[in-house]
C-alpha cells in the first residue's frame, strides 16, 4: 500500500505511510493531516485540512500546534495522550470523536492520533465526513 488512493483514515499502519509521503502525496488525501514534531511545532499541514479549516500552511507552518494552531486540541483528549505516549515511550493510535470550535462554527469530526516511539513525527488526522 504505497499510492495515496489505497490510503483511508482508517488503514492500518497508516503513521507509518503518511511519513513516507511527499507533500504533493499528502494534499492528495481526502482528510486533513497535521504533522508535529516532538516540540509540537507544525511541520506538515495537507490541503485538505487547510481548506476545511480555513488557515493557509504559510499561516500553520513552523507554528506550536497546541497553543497557536489549534488551542482547541489543548485538552486532555488530544495533546495529553501525545504527551503521555511520549512520556511512556508507548506507540499511539487513537480514533475519538470530537468538535473543533476554533475560527468556525462547532463541527463534528473524527480524530487519529499517531505517534511512535523514536519517530521525529507524530500526527493529528481529522475526518470531516462520515
Amino acid at each position: 500500500m504505497t499510492a495515496t488512493t489505497d490510503l483511508s483514515f482508517s488503514s492500518p499502519d497508516l503513521r507509518a505511510h503518511i511519513a513516507r509521503l511527499s507533500a504533493e502525496d499528502l494534499d492528495r488525501l481526502d482528510f486533513g493531516v497535521i504533522g508535529f514534531d516532538v516540540e509540537t511545532t507544525v511541520r506538515q499541514y495537507n490541503r485538505t485540512e487547510s481548506e476545511a479549516a480555513g488557515l493557509t500552511p504559510a499561516r500553520v507552518l513552523g507554528q506550536p500546534l497546541f497553543t497557536n494552531v489549534a488551542p482547541c486540541l489543548n485538552n486532555f483528549m488530544v495533546a495529553q495522550r501525545f504527551e503521555d505516549a511520549l512520556d511512556e515511550g508507548a506507540p499511539l493510535d487513537d480514533t475519538i470523536d470530537y468538535v473543533l470550535t476554533l475560527r468556525m462554527r462547532p463541527v463534528k469530526v473524527k480524530l487519529r492520533l499517531l505517534a511512535e516511539p523514536g519517530s521525529a513525527m507524530r500526527f493529528v488526522l481529522v475526518q470531516r465526513r462520515p
